[in-house]
């Protein structure tokens, strides 16, 4: 009898109680261990997959699982395994005859040894947790099993227990043997679980039945927090799965007494009908009984130590913070509000009058929640069946909120960003679809959840085409309801709410309104306008700084006000319109937007650029290396457009550097300028599949000029970024995308569209510079390989080859003089002329052994990548590669220049290798030493200013700007930077990124340790586990010797760290020229880098630590995946192939995903990383990093399950905002008494909330250590200490100081030089901070820009903004160094430079004393101390002279 079908005595299913739960049981598909891996060979006792025979498994082959003996299962049931006949060794009863009720609630108490049970002759379908009592399952040997069962109260010992019992039955001395062996099992199970045995204690789980299957957790939670609150529980975890009908309640130790009470008021002893007439106090829910009852499971022990950290976080809340927020009435207010229609539209003007300009209606009633990160608006439809529609409204998107109480009273909301918008199915089918998917996961094995709600690009098609522009959201609400409203500016989060009433006036349609603009900017027959202007005059519209008709207008009053201009100039002017352009709000004129207005300020702008242009240059003509390249961002809503930005050159943007404008780098990202992210709420395919497939496979129109997909580089592809371009005339003829991939070499071969991708992205990876060779330095080397005993290929040279020296001289002058230190390995991409292949065919005679190979060798010009070293056996011009290193076939042209080993760098820790060591026996106080100096170096950094200045010197922090020197100069002449809150600001932010890496990234420097390139040892002097390690810098050298830790990143297996022997090499040996890389050995059976996180030699960077406190105490056997082919089309693959891979790529990804996973089950579980499903994870995770190269993504249902509670060294950190100062707030702020509110935002979908528990182990140890608050509280009390009393600003000081100094010389002739300079700098600065944030309307701080580095809001930044903060430092250094040299130079090369002391004390003395405060950006103070470091440093050549 299946489980869907009801015994004999109950024909039909009874009111109130739902069949019973399928998805447990016989049946289904068990998770838990992986399948045995062939890669593990023959591992080590202790090590490796699971073994599935007389272990704990299923019961195969003689096997027991759990100390069942073979041939012996019952009936199983994964919610409820203990206490029945036929488990744990016991006798199943005899077939047709019931079992007995396992509720472990006829105890006398939890904990207690279990009384003997009654037979109930009552079956209820209901209960998860009751065993199928007819019909037993057949005994299979291969019966499937469920090993993240619960253990019941005796745990994992008792089963093992029963499990001896029950296999030594029968035998009577063996039964003697079973008993020691329990007493030795319990006690070692005791010394395993160390630490993770502590806490569970006697706290309580609650067994909830017959909830209704569409209940969500959130839910669940608020049926009982008040039952709960009235017993005094304020602390308790609800766990209610998705699409079943039971929860879970757990209630700490310290409320044991309190959970007693609450059974025996509303907990019920028998099952069913029965049991329930019973209870004291009956809990219902939407009319349906509620069944509580004592689990017989133990409670999470992690989810007991989440409620731990909750209760102790909440005792440090200051009492007072609780008063005020109860003296303000903020956990009273009201969330939740109801509308009557819902308009889209723009701001504009009736006349002088603010007014609303509506270009969609959406007539379906609806309510707003507002909850504690968004607004969450629901739309009902007007057929129940019909799906609802909502809208999220981050709070950090919104600008402000208007309220009017005019006729008809109503919300506006004023967006930065256009929202997020959903489509949720109706509760009804949503239980259909949960079924279905129920039913289709048990086929396919899958374990993800089915989200009941999908993201959409917007409410209607109407709709669609303005969601972009249109980023004005009004609501008609009741009048009463005004008031409640405009009480929630109450809560931190709110944005401003305004009391103002909006008029209504009226656009022409947008879609009439672009029509009109976009054929005035397409008419190619006009030539008033380039296109680089006609781009940034679309930037306006698309990115929504102002209406179509209004720009429209603004074109036409452009061209007649400025005809005949330079287009270069005029592009720059109407491009800092951006920053100019006030928000439509109550605070801005009417005539602060007219066309006129904005016109005015385009010519003010021309003519300030003109002059500018004296003090500034285009970087991409100061830097040969350099491209300014237009861009544009795709989201979901809508396609914004950025820059042109430099970026630096690859072999395309090289080849046509005078097309560039025909080429744009497209971003795909979520509307706050984010990547998307994998959403447990909402299914995203339409966005990948639909929205961004429709863009890649179609253009985006910029000015009439069509951009079509071109290609991605592999790092391009992780960031979700690619090339699009259009087409222009090259050498005569139409150059379409098509014909510059063919240009590129032949792929016509490749049969992968990933592989191809791959190939194809080489021309698109940033080079530094590219270096002629002549093509007769080319020659092949053969491969160093073996063949192991399994009869797999391993490859020792695997993408690294030799050049001589001149080669390497070639290198050297395109990287420039500068250098100090010759590399002597570089990173380098090529290709191989066709017109040299005679010349070939001779010279290759000597290095082919067969006319065949010739051939091959000859047909096959290459394009290729790898390493390559400088070998001094070499002469001439010689430049060899390898069959590994020849990627594609391929036609011109250079060798390109990626990287270089300059120097080594330096060495940090990360957790992923600090779990590892851990578990390889490295002590934690190890960890907690390295830590405790970086953090106390941090703490030194603020002590003085002289240590403030070599801080700031070492990070390379404002050293174009002089800082450094500069803040060490104020000390000298008695001023003290700590004075001027600028520069205090600058060191606290540079301080607070990298105490945040330490504390939330746990990125410790290793002082003895490194960073470097990998290469082979072409002389075959070293031994199998033997490196050689040569680092040398401008002042010191250093041969590597003894045993060292080596390891690459990423690392998640065990086995990815290794010992290995650095040696010494003879001083004849050719090594001894190579310097700043890892030489590894080309002897033995397994090549040392594919141990280590599967690396190579073709521009792998390899960890080396000779820290002796590293050392671990035993090692793994390094991890062995097979490697999977890619993905095979068997036809040529088309450009389709390339973007339907891309968008794959884009939405299965998961990477990130999978490393975090890692880090919880390492943390939990006693094994750590050699836990079972941590080398699960691992595996998975080489195949997410070669997904780029496969094709091949990573099988979802193959991810090992894992609870909602993480542990606290994941947990996001304080909210840091920099606005007139850098602030810190608290975690937990005024709104502490709110957390147990019901918050719909947070309860979609019954995605339950993440809860973190205090970890014991070494990340949990470190990332407490720090006190992110405290810390940041001293440096503030230290740097603000000395100025409380000062009324004189210190810039004004150091002008006294100037001034004093300087009384004699004169400088006034310099001061219009000055302010020109000045608003250079600054219109750079202005536009570093737009053009660097996640969006177009979002601007990034002034001192971000001059430490140059983003701060990660809430902990260490995240990837792209670690990504975005390199960009933006080299930005801001360029035009830095460049503002520097104007002041020391002169205008022209005809000024004195002997007058630099003149024009500094002008800078200065503009800066000072000529204070300008711009729109949105407020007053920029960092030119000041730019001119400062100069005037300092010539007044002291003054006084020296």
């Amino acid at each position: 009898m299946s489980y869907n079908q009801y015994p004999p005595n109950y024909s039909s299913p009874q009111p109130g109680y739902p069949p019973h739960d399928q998805s447990q049981g016989y049946g289904q598909q068990q998770h838990g261990y992986p399948p045995p891996a062939p890669q593990y060979g023959d591992a080590p006792a202790g090590f490796g997959p699971p073994q599935r025979v007389n272990s704990y498994g299923p019961p195969q082959h003689g096997g027991f699982q759990h100390g069942q003996a073979g041939g012996q299962y019952g009936s199983y049931d994964a919610s409820n395994p203990q206490g029945q006949s036929g488990y744990y060794g016991g006798q199943a009863p005899p077939q047709g005859q019931p079992g007995y009720d396992p509720y472990p609630q006829q105890q006398p108490q939890y904990g207690q040894p279990p009384q003997q049970q009654q037979q109930q002759p009552y079956y209820d379908p209901n209960n998860p947790q009751h065993q199928q009592q007819q019909g037993y399952p057949p005994q299979d040997p291969n019966a499937p099993y469920d090993p993240n069962a619960p253990e019941g109260e005796r745990g994992l010992g008792g089963a093992i227990a029963g499990g001896l019992a029950g296999r030594y039955a029968g035998n009577r001395r063996s039964l003697i043997m079973a008993v020691i062996m329990v007493a030795t099992t319990a006690q070692a199970m005791a010394e395993v679980n160390g630490v993770a045995a502590v806490g569970v204690g006697n706290a309580m789980e609650v067994f909830v039945r017959n909830l209704p299957e569409q209940t969500t957790e959130k839910q669940a939670k608020a049926i009982f927090r008040p039952v709960l609150a009235n017993l005094d529980v304020n602390y308790f975890h609800c766990h209610k799965p998705r699409g079943k009908g039971f929860a879970k309640l757990t209630i700490s130790e310290d409320d044991i007494r309190k959970g007693e009470r609450f059974l025996d008021l509303h907990g019920q002893v028998k099952p069913g009908r029965e049991g329930f007439s019973g209870v004291k106090r009956k809990i219902f829910h939407m009319n349906r009984p509620i069944n509580c009852s004592l689990s017989n499971t133990r409670p999470d022990e992690y989810i007991l130590r989440s409620l731990d950290r909750e209760r102790a976080e909440r005792r440090l809340v200051p009492h007072g913070a609780r008063s005020n927020a109860s003296a303000l009435g903020v956990n009273k207010l009201r969330r939740r509000y109801n509308f009557s229609l819902l308009q889209c539209g723009q701001m504009d003007y009736a006349g002088s009058n603010l007014a609303f300009a509506d270009h969609f209606n959406d007539l379906r009633t609806g309510h707003m929640t507002f909850t504690r990160r968004f607004i969450l608006i629901d739309l009902h439809p007007m057929d129940p069946s019909e799906p609802v529609k909502q809208m999220e409204l981050p709070y950090s998107s919104i600008e402000s909120v208007l309220i009017g109480k005019s006729i008809n009273p109503h919300v506006t909301f004023l967006l930065a960003e256009a929202p997020k918008f959903f489509e949720k199915t109706p509760d009804d089918a949503s239980s259909l679809l949960t079924n279905f998917a129920t039913l289709r996961l048990q086929h396919t094995q899958s374990k993800q959840p089915q989200p009941n709600r999908r993201r959409i690009t917007a409410l209607t098609p109407s709709h669609q085409l303005i969601v972009s522009t249109c980023l004005c959201y009004r609501f008609q609400i009741h009048s009463s309801d005004l008031q409640a409203i405009q009480a929630l500016k109450r809560l931190p989060t709110m944005p401003r709410i305004i009391q103002w009433d909006i008029l209504q006036t009226s656009q022409p349609s947008i879609a009439l309104q672009m029509t009109q603009l976009n054929t005035l900017l397409a008419a190619t027959a006009d030539k008033t306008l380039s296109f680089e202007v006609k781009f940034q005059v679309q930037k306006l519209v698309m990115n929504g700084y102002l209406p179509p008709y209004k720009t429209l207008k603004l074109v036409q009053l452009i061209k007649k006000t400025l005809p005949n201009v330079d287009q270069t100039t005029l592009a720059a002017a109407v491009r800092r319109l951006t920053y100019q352009i006030p928000f439509p709000d109550p605070g801005t004129e009417a005539s602060e937007l007219l066309p006129r207005t904005l016109c005015k300020l385009v010519a003010d702008n021309y003519e300030m650029v003109v002059r500018e242009k004296t003090y500034s240059v285009d970087v991409a003509e100061q830097y040969e290396q350099l491209i300014s390249i237009h861009k544009a961002s795709v989201t979901p809503a809508g396609i914004y457009l950025y820059g042109p930005e430099p970026e630096m050159k690859n072999r395309i943007l090289r080849k046509y550097a005078a097309f560039s404008s025909y080429f744009l780098q497209v971003t795909f990202s979520d509307e706050d300028g984010e990547a998307m992210r994998y959403d447990r709420t909402a299914s995203l395919k339409d966005i990948y599949h639909h929205r961004f497939k429709k863009v890649l496979e179609s253009n985006i129109t910029v000015a009439g000029r069509p951009y079509e997909f071109l290609g991605f580089s592999h790092s391009s592809l992780r960031e979700q970024t690619c090339f699009f371009m259009a087409p222009f005339v090259w050498n005569g003829e139409i150059r379409h995308s098509r014909a510059v991939i063919k240009d590129l070499g032949d792929f016509s071969a490749i049969r992968s569209p990933a592989k191809c991708a791959a190939r194809i992205g080489q021309a698109f990876s940033q080079a530094f510079s590219a270096v002629d060779i002549p093509p007769s330095a080319f020659q092949r080397l053969p491969e160093v390989e073996r063949i192991d005993s399994r009869g797999i290929k391993r490859t020792f040279s695997d993408g690294v080859g030799t050049c001589s020296k001149p080669i390497l001289e070639r290198i050297w002058a395109a990287y420039g003089q500068s250098r100090a230190y010759k590399p002597t390995v570089c990173q380098i991409r090529y290709a191989e002329p066709w017109d040299n292949l005679c010349y070939y065919f001779l010279r290759l005679a000597v290095y082919a052994p067969t006319i065949k190979d010739i051939v091959l060798i000859l047909l096959d010009p290459t394009g290729a990548k790898g390493m390559i070293s400088l070998d001094e056996r070499l002469t001439g011009d010689v430049l060899c590669l390898r069959p590994s290193m020849i990627k594609f076939e391929a036609h011109p042209t250079q060798i390109e220049i990626c990287g270089a080993g300059f120097k080594t760098l330096p060495m940090y820790l990360n957790r992923q290798l600090i779990k590892i060591l851990e578990d390889l026996g490295v002590p934690a106080q190890a960890f907690m030493d390295l830590q405790a100096e970086a953090v106390e170096q941090l703490r030194y950094t603020t002590e003085n200013p002289i240590n403030a200045g070599y801080y700031l010197q070492r990070n390379l922090i404002g050293k174009a700007a002089r800082l450094p020197w500069l803040v060490r100069k104020l000390s000298y002449i008695g001023l003290s930077f700590s004075d001027d809150s600028f520069l205090r600001d600058t060191l606290e932010l540079a301080v607070l990124i990298q105490l945040r890496e330490l504390k939330y990234r746990s990125r410790i420097f290793v002082e003895r340790g490194f960073l470097a390139y990998g290469i082979m040892d072409e002389t075959d002097f070293l031994e199998e586990g033997q490196i050689f390690c040569s680092v040398r810098n401008q002042k010191t050298g250093l041969v590597l010797t003894g045993r060292v830790i080596i390891t690459r990143c990423p690392a998640l297996h065990p086995g990815d760290v290794q010992y290995v022997e650095a040696v010494d090499v003879p001083q004849y040996s050719p090594l001894r020229a190579v310097h700043n890389c890892v030489v590894f050995s080309s002897k033995g059976i397994r090549d040392l880098p594919s141990q280590l996180s599967g690396g190579d030699l073709d521009g792998d960077l390899y960890n080396i630590i000779f820290d002796d406190s590293l050392m671990p105490t035993k090692l793994a056997e390094p991890a062995d995946y097979p490697t999977a082919p890619p993905i095979d089309i068997r036809r040529e693959v088309e450009r389709s192939d390339i973007t339907d891979f891309f968008v794959n790529f884009m939405e299965n990804d998961q990477l990130g995903r999978i490393a975090t996973l890692h880090q919880t089950i390492a943390d939990q579980r006693p094994q750590g990383v050699f836990d079972p499903d941590c080398i699960l994870l691992a595996e998975l995770h080489s195949t997410a990093v070669d997904f780029s190269k496969t094709g091949i993504p990573v099988d979802l249902s193959k991810i090992p399950k894992s609870s909602n509670v993480r542990p606290d060294f994941q947990a996001p950190g304080p909210r840091v905002l920099i606005q007139n100062s850098i602030t810190m707030q608290p975690q937990s702020g005024l709104t502490v008494d709110d957390e147990d509110e019901e918050d719909e935002g947070e309860a979609l979908d019954s995605v339950p909330a993440t809860k973190y528990y205090e970890s014991f182990k070494v990340l949990g140890q470190l990332y407490r250590a720090i006190d992110e608050q405290k810390f940041f509280e001293e440096i503030q009390r230290w740097s603000k200490a000395s100025n409380q009393l000062e009324h004189t600003s210190l810039a004004d000081k150091v002008w006294a100081y100037v001034h004093s100094k300087t009384a004699l010389i004169q400088y006034e002739h310099y001061l219009r030089f000055a302010r020109d300079v000045k608003e250079a700098y600054e219109d750079n600065m202005v536009d570093t901070m737009m053009e660097h944030s996640a969006h177009p309307t979002h601007f990034v701080s002034e001192v971000e820009v001059f430490v140059g580095a983003l701060l990660g809001k809430e902990g260490a930044q995240t990837k792209r903004q670690r990504e975005f903060s390199s960009g933006m430092k080299d930005k801001h250094d360029r035009d830095v160094a460049y503002t520097v040299q104007c002041i020391l130079q002169g205008e022209d090369e005809d000024s004195s430079k002997e007058e630099a002391l003149e024009r500094s004390i002008a800078c200065l003395y503009v800066a000072v004393h000529e204070v300008r405060t711009r729109p949105r950006f407020g007053r920029l103070v960092s030119f000041t101390w730019v001119a400062a470091a100069i005037c300092l440093k010539e007044v002291e050549k003054f006084i020296g002279a």
